[in-house]
């Protein structure tokens, strides 16, 4: 029997928390709650969920700099960031700082049982057996990117964090080299049914990239920008185990 996927809902609202938990645990999610990131802290120390849904406005520390934390100490977990309904801006900043999705408050508790469940779709290719390939990595520049492991290393072996949208972009960019790819078709090819959830964030998915990529992100010269086209990967890609 399949064990049930661990959610950490992180979020101040008592109500939405108890909201969340019910309804979540009904569909077959184990939950966890907690009211602030002090708490969240203590929890990550003796359990790491399969998903945390963090909300961006807390007391204390908020959602962007809790997100942006754990990305810095390295730790993949998914996150859907609960954002203030027309705060663009915020929403922005969160996908910069590591975050997978995002969904605006108010929100349908359907909506985001759809978002956990496609989040957590792609993160189960980390877990599940891939098939060894010719092309089971692609190397590029001074890159190594592992389609088994989903990881990204540098030539000296050193693993640098990508989140599962981050790697799912780097992924098509790998795929399809020298070839100009518009947003839309970045979309499709990395999100599939899920792309229209994503469709404003491609440009700052490209610019965590290519801060994670180049050495100047400012002046690139992997990940170009095609102006009235899109963008393309300029660099040459080897298939190797």
């Amino acid at each position: 029997m399949t064990q049930a996927k661990h959610l950490l809902v992180v979020d101040d609202h008592a109500e939405i928390r108890d909201l969340l938990k019910r309804f979540l645990e009904q569909h077959g999610y184990q939950i966890s709650t907690v009211a602030e990131g002090n708490a969240m802290r203590q929890h990550l120390a003796h359990q790491q969920p399969d998903l945390i849904i963090l909300d961006l406005m807390l007391p204390g520390d908020d959602g962007l700099t809790l997100c942006r934390e754990l990305r810095g100490q390295g730790n993949p977990v998914p996150i859907i960031m609960l954002t203030a309904i027309g705060e663009e801006t915020d929403r922005i900043v969160g996908l910069e700082m590591g975050a997978d999705d995002y969904l605006p408050k108010p929100f349908n508790p359907r909506e985001l049982l759809a978002r956990v469940k496609a989040v957590l779709r792609r993160q189960s290719m980390v877990e599940s057996p891939v098939e060894h390939t010719d092309s089971a990595s692609l190397y590029f520049d001074r890159w190594c990117l592992d389609l088994n492991r989903r990881e990204l290393r540098d030539e000296r072996g050193i693993t640098v964090s990508l989140s599962t949208a981050e790697f799912d972009l780097l992924r098509v960019f790998t795929q399809h080299p020298h070839h100009v790819l518009s947003r839309d078709q970045l979309l499709d090819l990395a999100r599939g049914r899920e792309a229209q959830a994503f469709d404003r964030a491609i440009d700052t998915l490209v610019s965590r990239l290519r801060r994670k990529l180049e050495h100047d992100s400012k002046q690139p010269t992997l990940i170009k920008t095609i102006w009235g086209g899109g963008y393309m990967l300029v660099a040459d890609v080897r298939h190797g185990q």
